[in-house]
C-alpha cells in the first residue's frame, strides 16, 4: 500500500492510500480537484498534469518520451512534471507528494 499526498492549486493537502492502478485513476476515483484524467489515462492528454516534490524524484521516476511530448504543450511544465496517468501505484512510491499544476 502507498500513501499518495496531493496538494491542490487552494493549498490543500489531501492524502489518499492505494495499492494498485495508475496515481491518476485514484485521484479521479476521490475527486482530487484538477486531477481530470480525460483520455482515461493513455497520456494522450495533460488534465493530470502535477509536479512531483523533488525529494521524491527518484521514487516517481523521470517522464518517457511520450509524456515529455504531451507536457511540452503545458505552459506550466517544469523539470519535476509528470503525468500521473503514468505513475504506478506501486509501494516504492509510499509518501510521495504531488502537487496539482494548475
Amino acid at each position: 500500500m502507498a500513501k499518495i499526498t496531493f496538494i491542490t492549486s487552494d493549498e490543500e493537502t489531501i492524502t489518499l492510500e492505494g495499492t494498485s492502478g495508475s496515481v491518476m485513476a485514484l485521484a479521479v476515483d476521490n475527486g482530487i480537484p484538477g486531477i481530470d484524467g480525460d483520455c482515461g489515462g493513455v497520456c494522450s492528454c495533460a488534465t493530470c498534469h502535477v509536479h512531483v516534490a523533488p525529494e521524491d524524484m527518484e521514487k516517481t521516476g523521470s517522464a518517457s518520451e511520450i509524456e515529455t511530448d504531451m507536457l511540452e504543450l503545458d505552459d506550466n511544465a517544469d523539470e519535476y512534471s509528470r503525468l500521473c496517468c503514468q505513475i504506478d501505484i506501486t509501494d516504492a512510491i509510499d509518501g510521495v507528494v504531488l502537487k496539482v499544476a494548475k
